[in-house]
């Protein structure tokens, strides 16, 4: 299938892949309100065994085929919080005193 990429000039690193070019009229309109303007960025095929960096190739051709458009968006960021220090189990040093 023959796609078309638009990234939100709102949302960072947020994404809308449409089945046709400037197919805009297919998008809710709270959502194409959430986006605000959009900027082309891509033209791709895509087909089941094609990879993807951070989609689902076949959730985006389920979504574009049931709907006409897939949003993409941000990779989800893991925070690592540290173990604070009285958390920890005791070391032998720590066992001695």
């Amino acid at each position: 299938m023959h796609c078309f990429v638009y990234a939100s000039q709102r949302k960072a690193d947020t994404y809308l892949w449409l089945d046709r070019k400037d197919n805009f009229d297919a998008l809710p309109a709270s959502l194409a309100l959430l986006l605000g303007d959009l900027r082309f960025v891509l033209e791709v095929e895509l087909h089941a065994d094609r990879r993807l960096p951070h989609e689902d190739v076949k959730v985006v051709l389920e979504h574009l085929r049931a709907r006409g458009w897939h949003l993409q968006l941000p990779p989800q960021e893991t925070l690592a919080v540290p173990t604070p220090v009285h958390d920890l189990p005791p070391t032998p040093k720590d066992q001695d005193e």
